[in-house]
């Protein structure tokens, strides 16, 4: 098969990884990719924001099959343009990626099809918000409607926080993202991440993860797009998947095709494990980062054919097989992250990985022929153990021997996995 995938961050080097193993293969391009995806891939300096020319490509190329990473051009569009070529595609039509489009979508559908998720309020202007915030009290929730790059959202645990929140998204700061306000009720539990391949019909379950969204250790800190993640996570037994799968995914799935948008991709759906049990956070309509990480770390079988049967509509001929050990991923990022950081920083090195070990690439170029930091997060530097806590030490071993000035990362990475473990509250 002749694939190409669209991204360049470092859940599109995951995904490289994993689909360049597949035997099904045989020519492998990426748009516009990363250092670290050209090990498996060729890059191509397509726009992928011009879907023409990204369609023009793939005639040129008589390409099989596109795989879309990141969640911008499924939000534009990118699939339904190469659809109507006839292509086959990997990842929701527009209609459908509103549910991470707009969380205000989302919580429409929640509520019309009885999905658990916290009350909620949608806002145009900042003088109701306002109003609806100081009624409801703190903690509350702020979530700029649309795409912000997981930035746009406040887990405020005052009103001032909350208020300014509100001031923030009206005042510009996610520009577009934030032209309409969604105010949600603080969820109280243990967050963690389920991903589940749906091809509109059926649905099959793949890995659960827990991230690790503020910036600083002990979970303090601004919120970022995630500085480490493992999987699997240890609150989601097998009871609370069977739960989220009825209570939530297919709900969702049903929703979404009696709306006249049937689904086809990857659900994430971000859960808070609450006492009532799953209630959904958010859903994102890719796979997570760096989640994905984590569970290409763990996916036994070949991703290729499990991608094309959510594609073509044959999800249930398929299964998934997993190891059991779990893998961890810590996020090197710049100094800054995720306010302003310095560009084009050299990585001098990197370790070379060995057996159950990878160092993916999430905001790296190439410049004069060096290894440069061009992103936010730009290292995800990942093992497997035979406890979260092995993991973890791998993985911090390996970062250790990274050559970069420039880097930060926690050190805490997988914490509440490791004190389940050792019944201790060391890290």
């Amino acid at each position: 098969m002749k694939v190409l995938l669209i991204g360049s961050g470092g859940r599109e080097h995951a995904l490289a990884w994993k689909l360049a193993q597949s035997p099904l293969m045989t020519e492998f391009y990426a748009a516009p990719g990363n250092p670290g995806i050209a090990e498996h891939a060729v890059l191509v300096p397509v726009d992928v924001e011009d879907h023409e020319a990204v369609a023009a490509f793939c005639k040129d190329k008589a390409i099989d099959f596109v795989v879309v990473g990141p969640e911008a051009p499924l939000v534009a569009g990118l699939a339904d343009r190469l659809r109507a070529d006839g292509l086959v595609v990997f990842g929701p039509s527009a209609a459908a990626a509103q549910l991470e489009g707009s969380k205000g979508f989302t919580k429409d559908i929640c509520a019309r099809y009885g999905i658990p998720t916290g009350a909620y309020q949608r806002f145009n202007n900042a003088p109701k918000a306002k109003a609806y915030i100081r009624a409801q009290g703190a903690p509350i929730v702020v979530k700029a409607d649309g795409l912000a790059a997981g930035k746009g959202v406040t887990v405020a645990m005052t009103l001032d926080e909350a208020l300014d929140a509100v001031d923030d998204c009206f005042e510009g700061a996610f520009g577009a993202a934030g032209a309409e306000v969604v105010v949600e009720a603080y969820l109280d539990g243990e967050e963690a991440s389920f991903f589940c391949l749906c091809d509109g019909k059926h649905a099959l379950p793949l890995a659960t993860a827990q991230d690790h969204k503020r910036v600083g250790e002990g979970d303090t800190g601004v919120n970022t797009g995630g500085m480490g993640a493992y999987s699997p996570a240890p609150v989601m037994t097998a009871e609370m998947v069977e739960r989220t799968m009825k209570e939530i995914i297919e709900p969702t799935m049903r929703g979404m095709a009696e709306s006249g948008h049937p689904f086809s991709g990857v659900f994430f759906a971000g859960l808070m494990i609450t006492a009532k049990g799953p209630e959904l956070i958010e859903y994102n309509v890719r796979f997570g980062d760096p989640e994905c990480q984590v569970m290409m770390m763990r996916l036994k079988s070949d991703l290729l054919p499990l991608l094309l049967a959510t594609a073509n509509g044959t999800l249930d001929q398929v299964d998934a097989e997993w190891n059991d050990d779990p893998a961890l991923t810590v996020v090197m990022a710049s100094k800054g992250y995720p306010a302003a950081y310095e560009k084009n920083t050299p990585i001098l090195s990197l370790p070379e990985a060995g057996e159950g070990e990878k160092v993916f690439h999430a905001g790296t170029a190439l410049k004069d022929g060096a290894l440069v930091a061009t992103g936010g997060r730009v290292l995800n530097v990942t093992a497997t153990g035979g406890t979260v806590a092995e993991a973890k030490d791998r993985a911090y071993a390996l970062l250790d021997k990274v050559s970069w000035e420039n880097g930060f990362c926690r050190r805490d990475i997988g914490w509440r996995a490791i004190e389940r473990e050792t019944g201790s509250d060391k890290v």
